[in-house]
């Protein structure tokens, strides 16, 4: 099998490729922009796979599609919130969200073999990706949440909430007077609930609000670490995936 990367961040492209061949494939190809990837496919026979970034450093990785015609498999790797990605479902199209989690990895490649055996022409709309991608429709996102407190229910505001955490199988909401509340959510249920622009999911432990930010400080690793006004109970670390994102979130 023929399998290709094209992602602008290279140690994010190199660790995808560790993953990948950990499940036994071979990556032959790493691209890094959307020019080198026109220039590569006008020149190259196409792969069977192309594991392929949305925004690349010199624009969105659709360009490709609109100057070569590609008849790959696709799975997108992206930092978009799932409620952007419905057309990806809708053209039954896989994609890992980042960072990508080596189970989900082999599920996406699994499912990749089946339906390429059973449907091998599979047909893209990457126009219509593109402009739910571009120009999301609007979403109202969660204000309140309903805890069950023994007989009684609290409402706690989403103006409260200093962080969400998962623990022992468990999500909880932490409030700025320092407390916590167990949920029946998990946090990729959360994820697509929160607005992006006050919310930002910076490891597979926590997701933040811009207001929680107390202060952050130069971590091991490129990595970052976050101080929150009262949650002590374990290092908020923004993981080296998510860096480049989590300080364009801050602006």
């Amino acid at each position: 099998m023929n399998i290709i990367i094209i992602e602008d961040e290279k140690p994010a492209a190199r660790l995808l490729q560790r993953k990948v061949e950990k499940l036994g494939l071979q990556i032959t190809t790493l691209l890094h922009s959307v020019d080198e990837s026109i220039h590569w496919f006008q020149n190259n026979p196409h792969p069977d796979l192309i594991f392929l970034d949305i925004q690349l450093s010199d624009g969105l990785s659709f360009e490709i599609f609109e100057n070569i015609e590609i008849s790959s498999a696709v799975i997108f790797t992206t930092a978009y919130d799932e409620y952007a990605l419905r057309a990806f479902k809708l053209n039954s199209i896989d994609y890992l969200l980042k960072p990508i989690d080596e189970d989900d990895l082999a599920t996406a490649i699994n499912k990749f073999k089946q339906r390429t055996s059973s449907a091998p022409n599979l047909s893209l709309d990457f126009d219509m990706i593109k402009r739910m991608l571009v120009n999301p429709l609007e979403k109202s996102f969660k204000k309140r949440f309903t805890i069950k407190m023994g007989q009684q229910l609290k409402m706690i505001n989403i103006d409260e909430v200093e962080c969400f955490f998962s623990e022992n199988k468990g999500t909880y909401l932490h409030t700025f007077d320092n407390r916590n509340y167990l949920l029946d959510s998990t946090l990729e249920q959360l994820e697509t609930e929160l607005d992006p622009q006050n919310f930002f999911r910076v490891s597979r432990k926590f997701i933040i609000p811009m207001k929680g930010i107390k202060e952050i400080q130069l971590h091991s690793n490129s990595r970052l670490k976050v101080i929150l006004p009262s949650y002590k109970d374990d290092e908020v670390i923004v993981s080296r995936e998510k860096v480049t994102d989590f300080k364009t979130w801050i602006g």
